[in-house]
């Protein structure tokens, strides 16, 4: 076991005991991590290796030395527990690190980096600032998102997620610009050769119902709440990792050279890296006998029976060999399935009075045997390496961004970041909770290897599940956000009038529907109601919500910035009963089908000046009111040739001379069938554009009886 560091702790509890027992540990927690993350660059050789690339797509280690305490400063800045920064070039240059967005994107810009005497005096200035702070500050439990200790942890949990992506660039810096330390001792079992590898084998799992969302006491990231239930058949899960023994058998088989097995992405990158074999192998795959691994600080002897360490393209490859080889469905399994393996694991890191697994650095600086740490029937379910998933990661149900760190899970949700589980030798903190959610691109390379499955799951591959499109986010928002300056929901008010102006409660129909709020009010009070619309997006958006998802849509804020928003009928007070009387449909409002006869009311809310038509639809919509139905008309007669040919308008002009308004045209229009039942009114809406730009608007809504 690792002892000489300091014990890595468990991930600290939001609640229990005073607040000032709380204060401690959090103090605790704060420097072990902070020297723990100290003690890795102890592994460099000289200075030089801070300022070595270790791969052409990420800043070199100096960044990451100076990056964890200024994201301390910046984030403390942005909640305003601190007014002054530390030094405001270190802070700036220091304060965005590099995702591997495409393995050919290369960075090549050039950077006049600190010393790392000065970044060492920096480091220890933040320390002694946030020790203060902690000391200092206010602090009740349980610790929430608006706790200043909240963002401490934060802080924590950052530094932490870095102590592992660093520990893999150190990886992967030359030889001779790393050397051995007896902090970070390599698992005993590297020397040792072993002819009896361990032979892998499926168990069968049997499937069940997994719920996931983070319910424990500890800080978790904005992706981890929420909800989402999955209900799996059974499978068959491999009993170990895959083993660098048994994914030499892919390697021997040319599996590199084999098209068959690679995807498009899979394949592109393989011939840009050149790989024939994992990247951490060293010597030739063609003599098996000399190939050696390479860890963090030293190369040894093959270990045939630890796990092999890849990216998900290489593990899928893999699978798709394997699959052919045995004529089984072969695949990595879903965050679900393994989230299902997972229950064989009792309790969880805060709970473990020793670590069931290599994990959270209780035992090597290394990996170990895939046959080491056996969990119920399964070995290393968690621990040793990180186990890739076919999941892209996305927000659960009910998923909201934390507003100091917007950018933590947001930018991965794009359908190309793909979910690792169960945490390497070095996960610590956060990272050894079953609650995790960390993903990476699939070309990327962490303490990461796979166990497979034989399963029927397939995995929805979404490329980016916020919709981006400004117009269906801005109705969505319009529709079902919150209300902006004390203005009510505007499909709401029209919705409530209707209802009291008409004592039918038979079929409405919602014309120029959008996105759905005002039919799925109206389904609240009639039997049946039909909401149309032109647009195809907005009544797909509309099914969707009738349909119990969640739809997530991106806003902008400023510039290149966006909220991320989510809509669910249920946080409308709205459900299944209501959604279950509606049949949305597109169509044109200038072109309607026969329906002599049809709706008690009809709603047309912002739809007479967006028409080419307007006059038509006036007349055909007539013939679909019963007698003494309601045609209720809202707008606020915004005429523009780029929807209306001017000859087409209503109102809005002169007439022999005189201003024709668009009320005084319905009232001639609609006098020989209608009677006008209630004063013109006018109803303010407010359209959101950006965080500081908003569209006021008033309409007037006009409200007529069929005779």
């Amino acid at each position: 076991m690792i002892s000489a560091l300091p014990a890595p702790t468990r991930t600290l509890l939001l609640s229990g005991g005073s607040a000032e027992q709380k204060r401690q540990e959090l103090l605790t927690y704060f420097t072990q991590t902070w020297t723990l993350y100290e003690s890795l660059f102890d592994c460099l050789a000289n200075e030089q290796a801070y300022y070595t690339r270790a791969i052409a797509l990420r800043h070199p280690l100096i960044f990451y030395f100076g990056h964890t305490a200024t994201f301390y400063i910046n984030k403390l800045m942005a909640s305003g527990l601190i007014t002054s920064r530390v030094d405001e070039q270190i802070e700036a240059m220091m304060a965005i690190g590099v995702d591997e967005m495409s393995w050919d994107d290369l960075d090549t810009g050039h950077y006049q980096w600190p010393t790392v005497p000065s970044l060492r005096d920096y480091r220890s200035r933040v320390r002694t600032l946030v020790e203060s702070l902690i000391n200092e500050m206010p602090l009740t439990l349980p610790i929430g998102w608006d706790s200043p200790a909240w963002i401490i942890l934060m802080g924590i949990e950052h530094e932490r997620i870095h102590l592992e992506t660093s520990s893999v660039l150190i990886r992967q810096l030359p030889i001779g610009e790393v050397k051995p330390q007896p902090n970070w001792p390599v698992c005993p079992d590297a020397c040792q050769q072993r002819a009896d590898v361990p032979q892998n084998r499926l168990l069968d799992v049997p499937g069940g119902q997994v719920v996931q969302g983070k319910t424990d006491e500890t800080y978790g990231w904005d992706n981890e709440y929420g909800q989402r239930v999955s209900d799996l058949a059974p499978f068959k899960a491999s009993q170990m990792l895959t083993s660098n023994a048994e994914y030499f058998e892919f390697v021997a088989d040319g599996g590199y050279q084999d098209n068959r097995w690679w995807d498009e992405e899979g394949s592109g990158w393989r011939d840009f890296a050149r790989a024939t074999m994992p990247t951490f192998w060293q010597g030739s795959p063609d003599q098996p006998d000399s190939l050696a691994l390479r860890l963090m600080t030293e190369e040894v002897a093959m270990p045939w029976d630890w796990p092999v360490e890849v990216n998900q393209l290489e593990a899928a490859a893999f699978c798709r060999w394997k699959a052919e080889k045995t004529g089984q469905r072969v695949q990595l399994p879903s965050e679900a399935e393994w989230l299902l393996l997972r229950e064989s694991v009792p309790g969880d890191q805060p709970d473990w009075a020793e670590a069931p697994g290599n994990i959270n650095l209780a035992w090597w600086a290394s990996s170990c045997p895939i046959d080491r740490f056996p969990q119920g029937n399964f070995f290393d379910l968690l621990g040793n390496v990180w186990q890739w998933t076919t999941t892209p990661i996305s927000g659960l149900d009910g998923f909201k961004v934390h507003p100091l760190y917007d950018d933590f899970s947001t930018p991965t949700f794009d359908g190309k970041h793909t979910l690792i589980k169960g945490g390497s030798w070095i996960s610590t903190g956060n990272e050894a909770l079953k609650s995790a959610r960390y993903a990476f691109r699939r070309h990327f390379f962490q303490h990461a290897g796979f166990r497979y499955v034989v399963s029927t799951h397939q995995e929805n591959s979404v490329v980016n599940p916020y919709e981006t499109d400004t117009m269906v986010a801005q109705y969505l928002d319009f529709q079902y956000g919150p209300a902006c300056f004390g203005t009510e929901n505007y499909s709401k008010t029209l919705v409530d009038i209707a209802c009291r102006l008409t004592d039918r409660r038979g079929s409405a129909l919602d014309i120029g529907c959008a996105t759905g709020r005002a039919s799925f009010e109206l389904a609240r009070h009639f039997d049946s109601v039909t909401g149309m619309d032109y647009s195809a997006r907005f009544i797909d958006v509309a099914l969707q919500l009738a349909r119990g998802e969640t739809f997530r849509y991106a806003l902008q804020e400023e510039g290149d910035l966006t909220a991320l928003r989510q809509v669910n009928l249920s946080e409308s007070g709205l459900d299944g009963e209501q959604a279950g009387r509606i049949h949305f449909v597109q169509g044109d409002a200038c072109n309607l089908k026969p329906q002599p006869d049809r709706y008690d009311l009809v709603l047309a809310s912002n739809l007479i000046d967006r028409l080419r038509q307007p006059a038509r639809f006036l007349h055909d919509i007539t013939q679909t009111l019963r007698q003494g139905g309601v045609l209720m008309i809202s707008s606020p007669y915004t005429w523009l040739e780029s929807f209306t040919p001017k000859e087409n308008w209503l109102g809005g002009f002169r007439e022999n001379g005189e201003a024709l308004t668009t009320y005084q045209a319905l009232s001639r229009l609609l006098a020989a069938d209608f009677d006008e039942i209630a004063a013109p009114q006018d109803v303010p809406f407010v359209i959101r554009e950006t965080a500081r730009k908003y569209q006021h608007t008033v309409a007037q809504l006009t409200v007529w009886r069929k005779r």
